[in-house]
């Protein structure tokens, strides 16, 4: 893997100790950029497991990509390292056929055109850079910051219960948005940029049909219906046998629906999906579930690659600063680390 060479400190200056908050893609790069500088960094994530939306549900012998569901890479710094995961066997091209649908006219007629354009997942699921880059970071699990407050030229985090988890020289916030804004707050400048960035949530159904469903495609984009994607996920590389599927609702639905009940959510989009594409999806199941995804889509992204104050050593990244992608996510972490390293460098011995 191409790794980014090591700058090393000035002999005569200390070690920084940062926290990053947030165990997703844009959290885990920030951390292993400032690691491999030399930094001690500690990664602190509420979740069970590394990659936040970048996530893949198990279930038996199933296995669901329920949060982001592909990925593409046009910058060259992240197509490097993707090139890196492909080469180590994390991530494949996803050689599915995918298209946009919708209904269109009085009579709703099903219009289809093809959506071409290289397309890589990770494998055997889409958490598997996630996964790598914590053999790196191995950041804790489990463990929710409620706060971050002042701690003379540092700065101290603390959990729900107000325990202590540490005094640290900087500290990067990796939270969708809402969550990011109350660990600003000693930095209302940066709070009140964070919290122009809206995100909506997003209801997602995984389903296992008995028999393939004769679609002609594997991945789709939907308007016009509850329904906003549907993929075959057993159609990525390395995936267990079977017909698995992943249905998106909509950000609008989404909204609308957000306290429902997972059984409601379920039989609205499975039948969604049969208005759709209408008796080829009249095919038994053998697994339902749905996941809520609270925070999920950037609706107003920011137009900066990441949130940072060099006098404070505090700031934010995820992909709701850079575009709502799994690269943007990657950039914004990247963007934040470089700015946290210069202004260490800058710092007085």
């Amino acid at each position: 893997m191409n790794d980014p060479a090591v700058i090393e400190f000035p002999s005569h200056r200390a070690v920084p100790r940062a926290a990053v908050i947030g165990a997703g893609l844009s959290g885990l790069i920030c951390a292993e950029r400032l690691i491999r500088q030399g930094w001690s960094v500690t990664v602190f994530d509420k979740g069970r497991g590394p990659g936040g939306r970048l996530s893949t549900r198990r279930a038996d012998d199933l296995r669901f990509d329920h949060g982001a569901q592909y990925f593409t890479a046009r910058d060259q710094r992240f197509r490097d390292r993707v090139d890196a995961w492909v080469h180590d066997g994390i991530v494949a091209l996803w050689n599915g056929r995918i298209v946009r649908i919708g209904k269109t006219g009085s009579e709703g007629e099903l219009s289809l055109e093809e959506s071409p354009g290289e397309r890589f997942v990770g494998m055997p699921g889409m958490n598997a850079p996630a996964r790598a880059l914590a053999t790196v970071v191995e950041p804790q699990a489990g463990v929710r910051v409620a706060s971050v407050v002042p701690d003379g030229r540092r700065w101290r985090l603390e959990d729900e219960r107000g325990g202590d988890l540490g005094s640290y020289d900087m500290v990067a916030v990796a939270v969708p948005s809402p969550q990011a804004v109350p660990l600003l707050a000693e930095a209302p400048d940066l709070a009140s940029r964070a919290a122009d960035a809206v995100m909506a949530g997003c209801w997602t159904v995984m389903a296992r049909f008995e028999r393939r469903l004769d679609l002609g495609y594997d991945g789709a984009f939907v308007t016009g219906s509850p329904l906003s994607w549907i993929a075959r996920d057993s159609s990525k590389p390395c995936r267990p046998d079977g017909e698995a599927w992943v249905l998106h609702a909509s950000p609008e639905w989404s909204q609308r629906h957000i306290e429902d009940e997972q059984d409601t959510v379920i039989e609205a989009l499975t039948a969604a999906l049969r208005d759709l594409v209408g008796t080829a999806a009249a095919v038994p199941t053998e697994h339902l579930a749905a996941h809520r995804w609270r925070f999920s889509l950037p609706l107003h992204a920011l137009d900066e690659e990441c949130l940072f104050d060099p006098e404070r050593g505090l700031g934010a990244c995820g992909d709701w600063c850079n575009g709502a992608r799994v690269e943007g996510a990657y950039l914004s972490g990247l963007a934040l680390a470089e700015r946290m390293i210069a202004a260490a460098q800058r710092s007085p011995a």
